[in-house]
């Protein structure tokens, strides 16, 4: 929001409050208000609103891109947790790679710890690219 129109809302505020308050010290009885007026002091207020989400998310811009950073990060993490997991085992069934007797837990395990790596490291590359 412009500082202008913070200043045009807050001046229109000031000036209504202003006049309610010396009328109610006065003692007479405040005038209806013109419809006009109502539809510019919502309209006022709905653009101060605005500017006041507008604000608010500004603020928080940052937070949330560091908050995503770092739940990249422990994502990455979680990823790479599999790979330890599984990496002694591709390690241990590894002279059964072609046709021994673990040829299947190594090539599970392969995929698994591939598959896991790779979601490990893209995740700890977009982090770095945020």
């Amino acid at each position: 929001m412009k500082p202008e129109k913070i200043g045009r809302v807050l001046g229109v505020g000031l000036r209504v409050a202003g006049r309610v308050a010396s009328d109610r010290m006065s003692g007479t009885p405040t005038a209806a208000p013109q419809p006009a007026t109502h539809r510019r002091t919502a309209k006022s207020a709905g653009s101060a609103g605005q500017g006041v989400v507008r604000g608010i998310g500004a603020f928080l811009r940052p937070f949330g891109r560091v908050g995503g950073t770092i739940w990249l990060e422990v994502t990455g993490v979680f990823f790479f947790l599999p790979v330890l997991v599984f990496a002694p085992r591709l390690w241990i069934t590894r002279a059964s790679w072609q046709h021994g007797p673990d040829h299947r837990t190594f090539v599970s395990a392969a995929v698994i710890v591939v598959v896991f790596f790779y979601l490990g490291v893209t995740s700890f590359l977009r982090a770095r690219r945020r």
